[in-house]
């Protein structure tokens, strides 16, 4: 099993900046893709942006040139720079990590981190 922790959400005011982290733990063999989701109440879980395991981001139509996407290899971390936050990024925020597992990716989501934008 791979547990994965995001941290980093909060409160922000709207135009301010959050950082949010997610660490990968366990049983990892070979961490491919890493992404973020969001997920709003009554609305479905949204791709916000992605990172291959070459470093490769791509980022969702809203998120582009306000988020930014990384990682770091050697402690399977990764971050999730906002910038110009708007209300509408009010969101429980989810990481999603892929694991090579005997020839087979699988995927594990972390619990969530709320981040809500509102002056």
């Amino acid at each position: 099993q791979v547990q994965v922790v995001e941290s980093g959400g909060g409160l922000a005011q709207p135009g301010g900046s959050l950082r949010l982290s997610c660490a990968a733990s366990g049983r990892i063999s070979r961490i491919d893709r890493m992404a973020w989701y969001r997920q709003a109440p009554e609305n479905q879980r949204d791709l916000v942006a992605s990172i291959s395991s070459s470093g490769t981001p791509t980022y969702s139509d809203s998120a582009k040139g306000r988020f930014t996407i990384s990682r770091d290899y050697t402690n399977n971390t990764m971050f999730l720079r906002m910038s110009a936050l708007k209300p509408e990024d009010t969101s429980v925020y989810y990481c999603n990590v892929q694991n090579w597992e005997r020839g087979l990716g699988r995927y594990y989501w972390g619990q969530g981190t709320q981040v809500t934008v509102s002056s």
